[in-house]
C-alpha cells in the first residue's frame, strides 16, 4: 500500500469533538487507530515507509500518548526506544528541561545514560501544536548527546506553527488543520 493510501486510509478513522477539552476547540480523535489492529499496522506502515532510507538508532516517545506507537515503531525498525516522561516518573539519575504549556510551565526528564553519544534519533508524539514539549525534548536529546534527525507526528495543528520552535525536519503523517 503507498503512503497516499495509508493517509487516507487513517484519515478515515479520525473522529472529531466539538467544544473539547474547551469551548471554541475542534478536537481529533486518533484513539480509533488503535482500536483497529489493521489500522494501528498501518499507521507503522506509514512512519516506516517514510523512516525506510534514514539511519534511525533510537525512537524517542513523549509522554503519555508517543508511548501509543513508539515502542512498536522502534521494534519494527530494530531500534531501541526512550521515553520522555513529566518529572519524577522515572528512577536514576535524570536530565531535565523546562518547557511552557498553556497554563504555565511543566518539566520534562530523560534518564541520562538512555541515549549513547552519537545515536541518530527520531522524536515521536501524536499531535504537535505548539511545540513546546517536542522542543524539550529534543533539547534533553541533544544534552546526553544524542542527535535528532527528524520529529515524527500523526497530527499537526498548523497554526500554532510548533515546527518552528523545533531542531530538525519535521514530517506529519496525516494532514493538519
Amino acid at each position: 500500500m503507498s503512503l497516499s493510501e495509508i493517509q487516507t486510509t487513517l484519515k478515515g478513522k479520525l473522529r472529531q469533538f466539538q467544544d473539547f477539552p474547551s469551548k471554541g476547540i475542534l478536537f481529533e480523535d486518533i484513539m480509533p487507530i488503535f482500536q483497529d489492529p489493521k489500522a494501528f499496522q498501518l499507521l507503522l506502515d506509514g512512519l516506516k515507509l517514510h523512516l525506510k532510507d534514514k539511519k534511525v538508532d533510537v525512537i524517542v516517545g513523549l509522554d503519555a500518548r508517543g508511548f501509543l506507537f513508539g515502542p512498536a515503531l522502534a521494534l519494527q525498525l530494530g531500534a531501541a526506544f526512550v521515553p520522555v516522561r513529566k518529572q519524577g516518573k522515572l528512577p536514576g539519575p535524570t536530565v531535565q528541561a523546562v518547557y511552557e504549556k498553556e497554563y504555565g510551565q511543566d518539566i520534562f526528564e530523560i534518564q541520562a545514560d538512555a541515549i549513547k553519544p552519537g545515536q541518530s534519533v527520531v522524536i515521536v508524539d501524536d499531535i504537535i501544536a505548539t511545540g513546546g514539549s517536542a522542543s524539550a525534548a529534543g533539547e534533553l536529546v541533544t544534552k546526553i548527546g544524542g542527535s535528532v534527525t527528524e520529529y515524527l507526528f500523526i497530527l499537526e495543528l498548523l497554526f500554532l506553527k510548533g515546527r518552528d520552535k523545533l531542531n530538525a525536519p519535521v514530517f506529519t503523517l496525516l494532514a493538519g488543520q
